[in-house]
């Protein structure tokens, strides 16, 4: 079974738009508009999420405070943060965090998400 990623980002168009490169190359995705929810999905154990990609700047929890509970509840899964502020990378420190700044070119998130996910992505039956 391939591992489905998990998108946390408040902005709409943003997800919907990472959502269908990511789904294009062969993976599937699901959306958070915000940390909690995406906390939740992570405790269901049918979503086999294998990495997150998350924004930074958020209403009700931030990208960091986001990370740190996922880290804090024992997930050791792959982050990517993206985000349009060069400084926010120092709030990741010790978190293990891939962090890359917007706007990020879809060919190389595509290329990302392979490298932390191990393998090539397929389009499935």
């Amino acid at each position: 079974m391939t591992s489905r990623i998990l998108l946390v980002d408040d902005n709409h168009i943003q997800s919907a738009t990472r959502r269908a490169i990511l789904e294009v190359s062969g993976r599937e995705v699901c959306i958070a508009l915000e940390g909690k929810r995406a906390l939740e999905l992570l405790n269901e154990p049918e979503n086999s999420i294998g990495l997150i990609v998350t924004d930074h700047l958020m209403p009700v929890m931030s990208g960091p405070e986001f990370v740190a509970e996922v880290r804090r509840r024992g997930f050791t899964l792959p982050v990517i943060v993206l985000s349009g502020l060069p400084d926010a990378e120092a709030a990741y420190e010790g978190l293990n965090v891939v962090f890359r700044l917007k706007p990020f070119n879809p060919d190389s998130l595509i290329q990302l998400v392979q490298d932390l996910l191990g393998g090539c992505m397929r389009r499935s039956a």
